[in-house]
């Protein structure tokens, strides 16, 4: 057969299935076929994956690139309208679409999904799903898509531009904040976009957490000083998320409408997921590896270091949550792993050092430290060989939530799977006998964040090719691939359960 690459020997893994000794052809940048022994034309290039796993390439639905550095501080209301060059890069975020994806691939991520935001007083999304298109063309190293940000849902906006958003840009889904001053939206905002994202076939992602809660028990830390970084946890015990997840369930069900439940550290909000998925309603989950690997002592390293860790929610300090949240992936209660990669640095002074600019000292204030983990290199490698190699999850249950359900989730239907049709994305990892395990130190990794969470932990496989529709883009250590290669992806609505026209009431949309 006729063949650009074909990858040999592979033990080829989807979410429902294993193949041993099986080879993969690859034609214009799409698997044609699959099988063992596939004849090829003299002189095709081919891959020895000398019996090693081959999963599909990652897709990461929840990164953060080229976003300003304080946009959950009151002090930003409006979008910068950039033209694709970034004004000042002391104000934004360190990962851009070229480091940030140069990460990607590096980890055996090939597509991810990068959110366009709205600011408080932005009146049009139009303008900023065109201001991010220019800030990602010809960066990105990997294929690419957006969700919008909402924060200022107005009549015009639900009504009129979210139709353009879907039709025009591919775009089939929106993140919305319960909590954020300057993000987050009321019950009665919350309703009306799923009232428009249920008639569009739109997915709403929310961050679930009482913004009343941790306001009221923020001024409260801080009247005793309890400041510390490890005390951004106490501000927000499980409950605070457990209540908002319970409550936006509740008005999902009400308006009869699909959404995800974005990075869930707990037990108890899982808890809620889980029940509402016995009762057939279209509620999905999502969680990311610091809640799976990281507990809350990491929070209190330190006079200030602790501060690398902060994140929203919170690293939970027992490990029933840590437990809750494995057993949540096993049972299908979690239905994605992302990254939520927040490209914040330590030693920069609009990064996690925010913290230390109001009194306090050392300890800083943890109120001011801006949220987020980098993680979009090690979140494919970390539940391969934390997850698979460790046997917790099976080969199948890693490449369902890595890759397989966030391309159904979000409408990428030709990414996700290894099966004539898809593009050729891939992983080929290290046969396990000729890996040499190590213990991760941020100069291994290619991101532009001068800290990792997950230093020191030790790694039993990393991704030996990345091959995005194709080409191979990450061989050996090194990424090869060229900055651009990444296309923009004009997506389709979510492949999984919506609406199910189940009412509690009679009043209908």
């Amino acid at each position: 057969m006729d063949f650009d690459l074909v990858v040999r020997n592979g033990t080829v893994v989807t979410a429902s299935d294993i193949w041993e000794s099986c080879d993969i052809g690859i034609k214009d940048g799409t698997i044609v076929a699959i099988g063992p022994r596939l004849l090829a034309t003299a002189g095709v290039q081919e891959i020895d994956a000398e019996g090693a796993f081959i999963t599909p390439g990652g897709v990461d639905s929840h990164v953060h690139l080229s976003q300003v550095h304080n946009a959950n501080i009151d002090d930003v209301d409006h979008s910068t309208i950039t033209n694709g060059v970034i004004p000042d890069r002391e104000n934004y975020v360190a990962d851009t679409y070229d480091t940030g994806t140069r990460s990607a691939v590096a980890g055996g991520t090939t597509t991810v999904i990068t959110f366009a935001s709205q600011m408080k007083k932005d009146e049009s999304i139009i303008a900023v799903i065109e201001n991010y298109h220019k800030l990602a063309k010809d960066q990105s190293y990997c294929d690419y898509a957006f969700h919008v940000i909402i924060t200022n849902p107005t009549p015009q906006i639900v009504e009129d531009e979210f139709p353009r958003m879907v039709d025009e840009y591919g775009i089939t889904s929106v993140k919305l904040y319960m909590t954020y001053k300057p993000m987050r939206l009321l019950d009665y905002q919350i309703l009306d976009v799923m009232y428009s994202a249920r008639k569009l076939g739109i997915t709403t992602m929310v961050h679930a957490e009482n913004a009343d809660v941790i306001d009221w028990m923020t001024q409260h830390l801080e009247q005793k000083l309890m400041t510390h970084p490890y005390h951004h946890g106490t501000s927000r015990p499980p409950i605070v998320e457990a209540e908002a997840t319970n409550r936006v369930i509740c008005l999902a069900e009400l308006m009869d409408t699909p959404i995800l439940l974005v990075h869930i550290s707990s037990g108890a909000a899982t808890k809620h997921i889980r029940d509402a998925q016995t009762r057939l309603l279209p509620i999905y989950g999502e969680t990311c590896p610091q809640y799976m690997f990281l507990l809350a002592d990491s929070m209190r390293k330190g006079d200030f270091e602790g501060a690398k860790c902060v994140c929203s929610p919170p690293i939970r300090e027992n490990k029933s949550d840590q437990d809750a949240i494995w057993t949540g992936i096993k049972n299908g209660t979690f239905n994605v792993v992302s990254s939520d990669h927040a490209p914040c640095k330590f030693n920069h002074p609009n990064g996690k050092q925010r913290g230390l600019q109001h009194g306090n000292l050392p300890y800083g204030k943890f109120r001011f430290i801006p949220n987020g983990l980098p993680g979009v290199e090690t979140r494919v490698p970390l539940l391969f060989s934390g997850g698979v190699l460790s046997g917790r999850i099976s080969p199948q249950k890693f490449v369902e939530v890595t890759s397989t359900n966030p391309a159904k989730l979000y409408g990428l239907k030709k990414k996700g799977s290894i099966a004539p049709g898809f593009d050729a994305d891939l992983v080929i990892w290290y046969p396990q006998t000729k890996f040499q395990p190590f213990k991760l130190t941020n100069e291994m990794l290619h991101h532009a964040i001068d800290y990792t969470p997950f230093e020191g932990i030790e790694f039993k496989n990393w991704p030996r090719y990345t091959i995005i529709r194709g080409k191979v883009v990450f061989s050996h250590g090194e990424v090869i691939g060229e900055m651009g290669y990444g296309q923009f992806i004009h997506r389709e609505k979510s492949l999984l359960p919506g609406p199910r026209d189940v009412w509690l009431s009679e009043w209908r949309p």
